[in-house]
């Protein structure tokens, strides 16, 4: 795995691997109340993105190196991601589609626009002090979290977050000023299951869900109701019954 600590955790023994992609917050922590529902079907790993990556390729080529970790021998997996996650999930899968058995693409985009907002945040984290970013944080909760997603779970969720790395974070945003798959959607060969908050403030999710449905062959759509961008940890939200019910209805072909 290099020189950089993945910080790989795998969870449950069942036959299928389901890999959870970070966000842009790349620790790979935020899924904690998903895990242990996902382990009760699959072996589960999450990780922690590299900090130092600057490009997609070094991304993609981390999260293929996962995946042998976690499935060895048929070097496959379910993979999720949310967010930057997402993108990270759609550039792999359609540069190693081999490697992918089905994919769930949350709160995600083809494209990130306007990109002006990009590099207002990476001039703004460049010029802020980090141990400030735990304010943004708390500040900016109501509208980044689903309204109904208690305060002991935002606060842990503000608590893991702070271990974050400002350089991952500005590495991230860089990436994503050159990430566009628009033109490549048609591409896509495992089945794709786009998930979109209803309530989504910080990305148009389901807007970019609908567009990226409506492109790739397999995608299909689903929207979450009352949901904001960051849904994984509000209570009533059950990602692995999801993916068993949308992969119940695709055929053993797929």
């Amino acid at each position: 795995m290099d020189d950089y600590d993945i910080q790989l955790d795998v969870q449950g023994a069942g036959d299928d691997a389901v890999v959870l992609v970070p966000g842009m917050d790349g620790t790979g922590l935020l899924f904690y109340r998903q895990v242990p529902l996902l382990a009760s079907r699959h072996r589960v790993a999450t990780y922690a993105l590299r900090n130092t990556a600057t490009t997609m390729d070094e991304l993609v080529g981390d999260l293929s190196r996962v995946i042998d970790a976690v499935d060895a021998v048929g070097r496959r997996a379910i993979v999720v991601g949310e967010s930057f996650g997402g993108a990270l999930a759609l550039s792999f899968a359609l540069a190693r589609p081999e490697r992918v058995s089905a994919l769930v693409i949350l709160n995600s985009f083809a494209h990130f626009a306007p990109q002006h907002r990009l590099h207002v945040a990476i001039h703004g984290l460049r010029a802020m002090p980090w141990g400030a970013m735990g304010l943004v944080r708390r500040a900016t909760a109501f509208r980044m979290h689903s309204p109904h997603t208690h305060r002991s779970e935002i606060r842990r969720f503000l608590a893991l977050t702070a271990r974050a790395s400002q350089e991952g974070y500005i590495n991230r945003l860089r990436i994503l000023t050159r990430y566009d798959v628009r033109e490549r959607l048609h591409e896509l060969r495992p089945p794709t299951l786009f998930l979109a908050s209803e309530r989504d403030h910080l990305v148009p999710a389901v807007s970019q869900a609908r567009y990226m449905s409506e492109r790739a062959p397999g995608g299909v759509m689903r929207i979450l109701a009352g949901h904001g961008h960051v849904c994984l940890i509000a209570p009533d939200l059950d990602l692995a019954g999801i993916i068993h019910e949308w992969r119940s209805g695709i055929s053993p072909e797929s």
